[in-house]
């Protein structure tokens, strides 16, 4: 579901979850959010109602943005070869604004306060995984990689790149090793594994 904004709506949103991320929703007040975005409370009530509600609209508005780039990120040509594949959602990723990454920590954060909704940081685990699945069931059908679960998988990949790439960027944990290094070892040890020959 796409969400349609008109200018002073998109400031308001914008301002709201520039808030969120600096101080979480709990400080995030109208009050706040109004001056951010250099328009009155009453605007910020006139346009969502009540707090709650512009809340949730902004998670909605942002997190479809951040949907829209992994799929655009995770999508492949059907003659692509499984290692550049990966190699290049890890740089990809590696290389997302900071702004669209904090995303990502809003809904880990979400997790925290569980909703009626679906959790955010499931619809994201869910988005890449369905991709990865599609690619490897594509794999296996062509011959290019031996038979496995493609769910399992997807779950491996998805575990090392995203996962590395969400403490490299947003923790602030240091990766050894610059993206194209790291995914290259990554790739090395999932097609030749840990066993010594």
């Amino acid at each position: 579901m796409k969400i349609e904004l008109d200018n002073t709506e998109e400031k308001i949103v914008r301002a709201t979850f520039d808030i969120i991320q600096k101080e979480g929703v709990s400080k995030a007040t109208t009050k706040k959010i109004a001056a951010e975005a250099g328009v009155n409370e009453v605007t910020v009530f006139r346009k969502f109602t009540n707090k709650q509600n512009l809340v949730e609209i902004t998670k909605d508005y942002h997190f479809q943005i951040l949907i829209d780039k992994l799929d655009k990120i995770f999508d492949f040509r059907e003659d692509e070869e499984t290692e550049e594949y990966l190699r290049n959602n890890f740089i990809e990723l590696a290389n997302l604004p900071e702004a669209e990454f904090s995303i990502i920590k809003v809904a880990l954060e979400d997790v925290r306060a569980v909703s009626d909704k679906k959790l955010l940081i499931a619809q994201i685990t869910d988005t890449i995984l369905d991709k990865f699945e599609e690619f490897f069931t594509l794999q296996i059908d062509e011959g290019r990689i031996r038979k496995v679960n493609p769910r399992v998988l997807g779950t491996l990949c998805y575990s090392i790149t995203f996962q590395s790439l969400v403490l490299w960027k947003i923790y602030s944990e240091n990766v050894e090793k610059d993206g194209i290094d790291y995914s290259t070892e990554f790739l090395d040890i999932l097609y030749n594994g840990i066993r010594v020959e």
